[in-house]
């Protein structure tokens, strides 16, 4: 097998696992799934039909993720955090066919405990703290925290808070990588 599953997990036929990927307790891959090569699964993790997980995707303990969610590669989920996917649901009334989708780009970390509302896109290497509820689209590189979500700075792809402010023109460089990170308006952008 070119990946590592725990007695305990569930794979259902038809699911696609890339190799070097780590399956752990009680977790359950449904057969419309696609994992890319590397990623970890802690315990008690869903994986619904289509879903999409890319390259070295981390998912900690008790986190769902329901169909409609497609995650990019190197995102990191912290424990318990929250997917959705429809926005209004009861349990009443049946919506599969009003399934929204989330986009979480390149190198996004999701925080504990955090809710991410369906139908957003998180930008690339945004960084979503611990507890927030995410209920809009988040710009690449930004920090967001609270309830609902707000941008409160933003934060470099070596995952440190840079000294910009949320809107403007500046510059700055990160000190570990030396990557120079430009702020123009209220968007931000990386070069070497």
């Amino acid at each position: 097998m070119k990946y590592q599953k725990h007695e305990t997990a569930i794979v259902d036929p038809g699911a696609i696992i890339g190799k070097g990927t780590k399956i752990w307790h009680w977790t359950h891959i449904c057969e419309k799934a696609i994992l890319g090569e590397d990623c970890n699964l802690g315990q008690n993790v869903l994986v619904a039909n289509n879903v999409t997980l890319g390259n070295n995707v981390k998912v900690q303990n008790n986190v769902s993720i329901y169909e409609g969610v497609i995650i990019e590669d190197d995102v990191f989920c912290g424990p318990s955090m929250v997917f959705t996917n429809v926005y209004n649901p009861r349990s009443h009334i049946s919506r599969k066919e009003e399934y929204r989708k989330t986009l979480v780009k390149k190198g996004v970390t999701l925080g504990a405990n955090c809710t991410i509302i369906c139908g957003v896109t998180l930008s690339e290497y945004s960084f979503i703290a611990a507890g927030a509820v995410v209920n809009k689209d988040v710009p690449a590189f930004a920090l967001m925290a609270g309830v609902p979500a707000k941008q409160i700075g933003w934060i470099s792809k070596f995952g440190e808070q840079l000294d910009l402010p949320l809107k403007g023109e500046a510059q700055v460089n990160c000190p570990h990588t030396d990557e120079k990170y430009t702020l123009s308006g209220n968007t931000l952008e990386v070069s070497k």
